[in-house]
């Protein structure tokens, strides 16, 4: 196990020249204990994983030993070409590579980056390398590279896949991954592993240094950073960084009556008004890009003080986030309405309180929120934490208490992903000709790699050979051919073009650009927007999903950019609007921002229900809806999974509560209603929410379960996702759903050529035959291996859900009632709910849920 903390020499000037110890004394600094550490580690040459919170320096730290180092070369030593007797090296050349997970942060860095540069003279050049950088500056960037280039995991992938790679990077001495803890849960984090794993290859010296928020399992992230040698597990050296002050987190107890159910927390609205007034500035994190418009909304709408509110989320414009992400630097707004676009790095000065919007889903995730406000280590964050329904309290609740005990739920190391390797080998041949043999090794050596097999190896490198055993009679899935020397190379300049167009592993929904334009209806109401010609250009707002839009008529309004808009008409991948004042607009869906329940929470939201003693913590509120679930049925204990079965109006309903998170919850909401229909149960549907499942049918199940036509162990045994699973999965659009995005990833199907980018109907259509003629004349295939895995892991979460069925055998309790339970109310609301936003479905919703309270309450 590597060391934890390093001893540091008492004298810091040991290690800090004397113009960097200057500089930190004119600021009123003291280099701290862990940017010492790194340094010490930079003399040692050896790698390190540095953890600390928000605010402890942590990116000067990761820059420390590069911008000492690079100091002390002498200019006449920077630039020349030396030949090393085989190949052309550079000397001096690009020094150090850092890596961002957006391109938001590596601009930010770089500005951040220049200043003390700037101020202690250093012979420094610094750029940024992103997908907006300049083609002539990118070219400029390869033929004469700066001393630190900071870029994105995309952005090395295509450096790798160029043939003038080994020059570029043989004088690399070091790389910086911020915000690895974000990097290394996705696909993403595969594709970096094995940039970092040719990287080794071209550059042996190179060292690196992770940057990361605090993780459960340091030892399996520090893996990431150091080559993996054969059958042993090899870390980093970790440094974690003290010192820091305990935050300051509180749950709002609401004057309001709280909800049974919904996300909007509109009863607390005022409140959070009163909270952003009361601040300097303040977050106001939501979970997805819909509710930041939806809430952004309702605080303008009050907001009679004119305080300067904005909205920040990940589909908006580019220059509109960056104006937003000026002004909070400059401190010249009070609050900012964003989602996940801003839990990362991004240094936004006086921040001095933060509010979250719904359950945090995970202790780390709230952790790293909660952490961009103060960015100072020796002052305690504040934030408050707003539930949008009685169950989030709970979670709340125990998110609050974990924080304090500073625990910790990030997921382990993930297993890399096949489609990632396959876009890995195909970006490789692109840079130069590979053997089998050395490639293999090479990946191995990447942590999520370390255990690949070499007939996975094989079977990924004939697929991108041949499109695989079932496609290789289709000359444009041959992507790669042999040479005489038994080498791999590219089979033509097309596939290189192909593959440098559509590098990445972002598979993102269809997205249409929003242009704000006159109107041309000329009325105010929603009836217009269909005569007369439009103008075209307008300013860009930002991108929305074209599913979203394909459901609208012109003349209908929406929210987006945190304003009120009427479509106008939509020209090819352009939408245009105009400004309108309706009061009740639709709000977009998005496909991403929902969030998981970290399993941790679940765990301890079980515990929490489970010690009655524990309830006087919570608001009042809540603990009369526990202890009327008391009364009228059971709270559940910690192992025991509590099913309720009722009749209501002619229909049947069975609702359990396993408290697993809504994926595994509709996994097994689908896997159950096959077994119900197969014990003639005649099911019609369920639904799902993150703590507990409703099936209703026409056959009394109560009825069934009294008299042992319904055996409930039988029903719950862990042998359906045996057969149950794979019989569903081949008849489910999920399956499609994943592995198209997987054959995008693999580079089987690309969605941008040259001049044209394939719709999303035509990309519908190729992967779905590629998937028909897979099933039916290859079941094994990588990429059907991929999209299991995928599903497995992602949206079927079938680790967690085979973990519940094994921890209730034989602790199933049934309780048959005459009517819904208190506990059942929250989920029975989701039946049947449809799109309404507003204040109209608020309103729907509190009807139907006092018509199942009274019901409740008899």
């Amino acid at each position: 196990m590597p060391p934890r903390i390093l001893k540091i020499p008492a004298e810091p000037a040991a290690l800090l020249p004397d113009r960097f110890s200057a500089w930190f004394a004119a600021r009123g600094w003291s280099p701290r204990t862990h940017q010492l550490a790194l340094l010490e580690k930079a003399r040692e040459d050896a790698s390190a994983l540095l953890i600390a919170p928000t605010g402890a320096g942590k990116t000067l730290a990761g820059f420390l030993p590069t911008l000492v180092e690079l100091s002390s070369v002498p200019p006449a030593a920077v630039k020349s070409v030396i030949s090393t007797g085989r190949s052309v090296q550079r000397s001096g050349g690009l020094h150090t590579l850092y890596i961002s997970p957006l391109k938001a942060l590596a601009v930010d860095i770089a500005r951040n980056l220049e200043r003390p540069v700037a101020e202690m003279g250093l012979p420094i050049r610094i750029e940024t390398r992103t997908g907006d950088t300049p083609t002539s500056r990118r070219q400029r960037q390869r033929r004469y590279p700066p001393d630190i280039l900071l870029t994105t995991p995309e952005q090395l992938a295509l450096l790798l896949s160029s043939d003038d790679a080994p020059f570029l990077f043989s004088s690399l001495k070091r790389i910086v991954l911020d915000e690895l803890h974000a990097l290394v849960t996705s696909k993403r984090g595969d594709l970096l592993s094995l940039g970092l794993a040719r990287l080794w290859r071209l550059a042996p010296q190179m060292r690196a240094i992770g940057l990361s928020a605090t993780v459960a399992e340091p030892e399996s992230l520090a893996r990431f950073l150091v080559p993996q040698p054969k059958d042993k597990a090899e870390s980093a050296d970790i440094v974690i960084a003290g010192g820091a002050a305990p935050p300051l987190v509180e749950m709002l107890d609401t004057r309001e009556r709280l909800p049974w159910a919904g996300h909007s927390a509109r009863h607390a609205l005022p409140e959070i008004y009163q909270l952003i007034k009361q601040n300097k500035t303040t977050l106001v994190f939501v979970n997805t890009r819909s509710q930041a418009e939806m809430l952004f909304q309702n605080l303008w709408s009050m907001n009679d003080d004119n305080l300067a509110i904005a909205l920040h989320h990940g589909s908006l414009d580019v220059a509109q986030r960056r104006k937003v992400e000026d002004a909070m630097s400059a401190g010249k707004l009070r609050g900012v309405v964003c989602t996940s676009s801003l839990d990362l790095g991004v240094d936004w000065g006086d921040v001095d309180l933060v509010v979250n919007i719904g359950a945090p889903k995970g202790s780390s995730r709230l952790m790293q929120r909660i952490g961009r406000a103060n960015h100072r280590l020796d002052e305690a964050s504040r934030a408050v934490l707003v539930p949008a329904n009685r169950f989030e309290v709970l979670e709340c609740r125990v998110a609050i208490d974990a924080i304090a005990e500073n625990a910790q739920d990030t997921p382990p190391l993930r297993t890399g992903a096949l489609d990632v390797l396959a876009q890995h080998v195909l970006g490789c041949a692109c840079g130069e000709p590979f053997l089998s043999d050395e490639l293999y090794d090479e990946v191995r050596t990447a942590a999520p790699y370390a255990d690949l097999t070499r007939q996975d190896f094989d079977d990924v490198v004939d697929f991108v050979a041949s499109g695989g055993y079932a496609l290789k009679t289709y000359e444009r899935f041959a992507r790669i051919k042999q040479d005489k020397q038994g080498r791999w190379r590219v089979a033509n300049p097309k596939v290189r073009q192909s593959y440098r167009m559509n590098v990445g592993t972002i598979v993102e929904d269809d997205m249409l650009k929003v242009r704000l334009v006159r109107s041309r209806g000329g009325g105010q109401g929603k009836a217009g927007g269909s005569t007369g010609v439009i103008a075209r250009g307008g300013r860009l707002l930002g991108e929305i999903e074209e599913a979203f839009i394909e459901g609208l008529s012109p003349g209908d309004t929406f929210v987006f950019s945190g304003e009120v808009v009427r479509y106008e008409t939509l020209v090819e991948d352009q939408v245009y609007v105009s400004r309108a004042h309706d009061k009740d607009p639709k709000v977009p869906s998005y496909m991403g921002g929902k969030f998981p329940l970290s399993t941790y929470l679940a765990e301890r939201v079980r515990r929490l229900l489970d010690d009655s003693r524990a309830w006087n913590g919570l608001p009042e509120q809540v603990r009369d809806w526990l202890s009327l679930q008391k009364d009228v049925s059971r709270v559940p204990a910690v192992r025991e999974l509590l099913v309720e079965s009722f009749p209501r109006a002619d229909k049947h309903y069975i609702v359990f509560y396993p408290f697993e998170g809504r994926l595994a919850h509709q996994t097994l909401g689908m896997l159950l209603t096959r077994r119900l229909e197969r014990a003639r149960a005649r099911p019609l549907g369920f639904v799902a929410n993150e703590y507990a499942v409703a099936i209703w049918a026409l056959g009394d199940m109560s009825f069934m379960i009294r008299n042992g036509k319904l055996d409930l162990n039988a029903l719950f045994d862990p042998d359906m996702l045996g057969d149950d699973l794979e019989a569903w999965l081949a008849e489910s659009a999920l399956m499609k759903r994943t592995f198209r995005n997987c054959a995008i990833i693999s580079g089987l199907i690309a969605r941008r050529h040259t001049g044209e980018e394939k719709s999303r109907r035509q990309v519908l259509f190729s992967t779905d035959l590629v998937y028909d003629v897979l099933r039916k004349h290859q079941a094994d295939h990588v990429l059907l291996r991929a999209a299991r895995a995928d599903a497995a892991t992602g949206l079927l979460d079938l680790r967690r859900l085979s973990d519940m069925l094994t921890r209730i055998q034989g602790r199933i309790t049934h309780r048959e009632l005459d009517r819904v339970s208190p506990l059942a109310v929250p989920v029975m609301l989701e039946i049947g709910r449809e799109s309404v936003y507003g204040e109209a479905a608020d309103e729907l919703l509190a009807e139907a849920a006092d018509e199942l309270v009274k019901e409740a309450m008899g």
